[in-house]
């Protein structure tokens, strides 16, 4: 890793300067600098500078005291900054550019907006009518709130004559109220709406007051920050338990140069933890996505959230209809001409693979639906989590067979969308523009309606780079809140099958939460409470309840290896380690615990499915004689018990997920050529079932390889599709894959 030195400094001036204090523009990019190279002693002596590029990097922070009086132009584009308040030290700065910063949001667009007076070009867009109106209109609503909620509720708290623990009590339950129900603009900026109700509360508390705020104020915000997150159900703690406050991450999937395809720690950027991006093969390497979801001076299309009683949330934000009822882009071989020459993408089907059994699935409908802007333009949003709605009559819980539509979730890049399988019709499209969606999940809540009778209904949740789950009521078309489950982005999220409103959530900080997200009442308020919190060693990035015992042990995939939890509530442990981690054999044949396990469903009631880092093979293993090897104890290692092994595709690309259709004894995944490999194992299960049964070296091939049609997008093939994810109804009646190129595809089996 390059340091900054003297030396250093001269060298990369623009143009070349042989003393510090006469350089003006100065190129430290691509030098693979972290925040403890910027060391304030040197470039303090820098006192004239005025064009900084610090591009390219593996900052997660600036230091609070760089001292560049004179800098007007800043371009931190591609680092790892979590925090953009440290750039106030810049009050001159007229231009600056953070692209590609995958902690970043909205959020802190407007916070530098308000700290640095002087911006104009923020990303490259002329910012100064919305920065003036959030410096000036922002700040003047606020005030008054902050001011009205004081009057009304906190003014006759205080004493004539006070002391200092009155003053310091009076001031922590004022800082904390006020910032939980003062509620102004959408909710997608509620983080930066606390912060400034926080600091005008601080404000009014000093200056129309009088009342002394230093007393121990770092000490107030940690202890307030730990119970947030940790949501906890104290009385002071229930009036936030459905806005637990995070600052919201995001990740991002890529396709070129290498730049931060793998998210790390902080202290090691190559080493630890990562994002779902392709691995690097011998054509293509990781880079941020071109497509950003973050439109850096623009508020979320969403309506302002009110807030209900006793800290219930409300949070209304409508689907858009401009499509809702309209096949976006579908790519049919029917097409018209007029259709084509609108670069509309043209299919021409091409004949599956031969198998052993022949699958007789056709494709049906390719539908570009996620596209940035509704942009047919777009072929690179990723898309990565699908999954069919239950029936309203047949509840999740009951007969799989008959307990699903034909309407299915998918979800990439800003949006959702419901798409009827059979017609492809793109029934709902939900959007945030600020967001990037990583998982769906349905669950069906009993509903209050009118004279307070119950109905079912179906309710979608959605979760992605931001950490925060949206509450979807899909029949109103309705976001009717949204739970800030975690700082980091969201790599998944699952429901309870046993109990309607738990929520699985694991995320980029190593954990795995557990909500309650509650069930809202005609008005929608509700209450969404944290139950259980699972601490990993690496990152989460798929979640498996045990179908045997749901409700006492959760199975996860992660980036270093596949372990198990206990998860019973009647345990008085709200925080847990993982009570058993699992070996398996690595390309050598040797057991071993360190691999990356980035697909993981159960085929039955006891056989799991994996897919490891381990090239070209996928495993089938046995959970009750895996997990009952361990014995008494918590911690313990163990082998899995390795029943087959499933021929799949030598490439070494990672996050290329599985899935299962267990009612079917099918297991399906995609490859990084577009196409679906169709393993149909019901000859197999009985023979895996004995305690004697023993594992074969010889891999059992697919049944059959669903190749990915020709698509032509403007004349030009779209080739270099990677299958994300891949699912089933559970009669698979209906497949459908989600890809790297912004394409949702459905076959049907004949």
């Amino acid at each position: 890793m390059s340091k900054i030195t003297t030396e250093l400094l001269l060298e990369r001036a623009v143009p070349k300067s042989t003393r510090l204090r006469k350089i003006e523009t100065l190129n430290l990019s691509k030098l693979q600098l972290k925040t403890g190279d910027l060391d304030p002693r040197l470039f303090s002596r820098l006192r004239h500078l005025q064009k900084l590029d610090l591009s390219d990097n593996l900052l997660d922070k600036f230091p609070n005291s760089l001292t560049l009086p004179d800098l007007r132009v800043l371009n931190c584009n591609n680092n790892q900054l979590e925090d953009v308040t440290a750039l106030k030290q810049f009050p001159l700065l007229e231009e600056l550019n953070y692209e590609n910063n995958v902690y970043l949001t909205l959020n802190d667009d407007y916070k530098v907006m308000f700290l640095l007076q002087n911006l104009r070009l923020l990303n490259g867009k002329d910012i100064t009518k919305l920065a003036n109106h959030v410096r000036r209109v922002n700040s003047r609503k606020l005030t008054s709130k902050v001011t009205a909620h004081w009057e009304e509720f906190f003014r006759d708290q205080l004493p004539e004559k006070y002391t200092a623990e009155q003053v310091k009590s009076i001031k922590k339950k004022f800082l904390k109220s006020v910032q939980t129900n003062v509620v102004y603009g959408p909710s997608s900026l509620s983080e930066f709406t606390r912060w400034r109700v926080k600091m005008i509360a601080e404000e009014f508390l000093t200056c129309s007051l009088g009342l002394e705020l230093n007393t121990d104020t770092e000490t107030e915000e940690n202890m307030d920050e730990n119970e947030e997150e940790s949501a906890e159900s104290s009385k002071e703690a229930a009036e936030e338990e459905a806005k637990v406050t995070v600052t919201p991450r995001k990740r991002k999937r890529n396709r070129s140069k290498p730049r931060f395809g793998r998210k790390k720690s902080k202290s090691q950027a190559k080493t630890e933890e990562t994002v779902p991006n392709p691995r690097n093969s011998s054509q293509e390497e990781d880079d941020p996505a071109p497509d950003k979801a973050r439109a850096s001076n623009e508020p979320a299309e969403e309506a302002t959230p009110e807030q209900g009683d006793e800290g219930t949330h409300k949070n209304g934000e409508k689907f858009p209809k401009g499509q809702s009822n309209r096949r976006s882009s579908q790519l049919t071989g029917e097409q018209k001409s007029q259709e084509q020459d609108n670069g509309v993408v043209n299919l021409t089907p091409v004949k599956n693979s031969k198998g052993k059994e022949d699958i007789s699935a056709e494709p049906l409908h390719f539908l570009q639906c996620h596209s940035k802007g509704n942009s047919r333009e777009d072929f690179k949003t990723q898309l990565w989590s699908c999954v069919f709605e239950p029936l309203l009559d047949c509840a999740p819980r009951k007969d799989p067979i008959v307990s699903c539509s034909r309407t299915v979730a998918t979800c990439g890049g800003e949006s959702v969308c419901l798409i009827d399988c059979e017609t492809g019709v793109v029934l709902k499209k939900y959007k945030v523009a600020t967001e990037e969606f990583f998982s769906v999940a349905w669950t069906t809540l009993p509903m209050v309606i009118s004279d307070s009778r119950k109905k079912s209904h179906n309710i979608l949740a959605a979760a992605g780079r931001r950490g925060i789950v949206k509450l979807i009521h899909v029949a109103a078309d309705f976001c009717y809140g949204e739970i800030k489950a975690h700082k980091k982005p969201i790599a998944t999220v699952c429901f309870s099958p046993t109990r309607e409103t738990h929520l699985f959530t694991a995320s980029y900080d190593k954990r795995i939460v557990l909500w309650d997200i509650g069930i809202p009442d005609c008005d929608y308020n509700f209450k969404a409470s944290q139950l259980l919190v699972l601490e990993c060693l690496s990152v989460p990035l798929r979640i498996a309840l045990v179908p045997t015992c749901p409700e006492q042990y959760l199975l996860a995939g992660c980036e270093e290896g596949c372990f198990t939890w206990n998860i019973k509530l009647e345990k008085e442990e709200k925080s847990r380690p993982f009570e058993a981690s699992f070996r398996f054999p690595d390309e050598e044949g040797e057991m071993s615990t360190s691999h990356r396990v980035d697909g993981l469903a159960f085929l039955n009631d006891d056989v799991v499915v994996s897919k490891s880092s381990k090239p070209g093979c996928i495993y089938l293993w046995s959970w009750s004689r895996s997990f009952d090897s361990k014995g008494k104890g918590s911690q313990r290692t163990v082998s899995a018990v390795i029943l087959a092994e499933l021929e799949w595709s030598t490439t070494d690309l990672s996050y290329l997920t599985l899935s299962t259709c267990p009612a079917k004894l099918h297991v399906f995944c995609g490859d990084e050529k577009g196409s679906v490999w169709i393993y149909h194992l019901s000859n197999y299960t009985t023979a895996w079932s004995s305690a004697k049964g023993k594992h074969s070296d010889k891999r059992i091939p697919p049944t059959q390889i669903l190749k990915w049609p020709e698509l032509r997008a403007n004349g030009d093939h779209l080739s270099e599709v990677y299958i994300n994810n891949v699912i089933t109804d559970p009669t698979f009646t209906y497949l459908v894959a989600l890809t790297s190129v912004n394409i949702t595809a459905i076959w049907k089996k004949s």
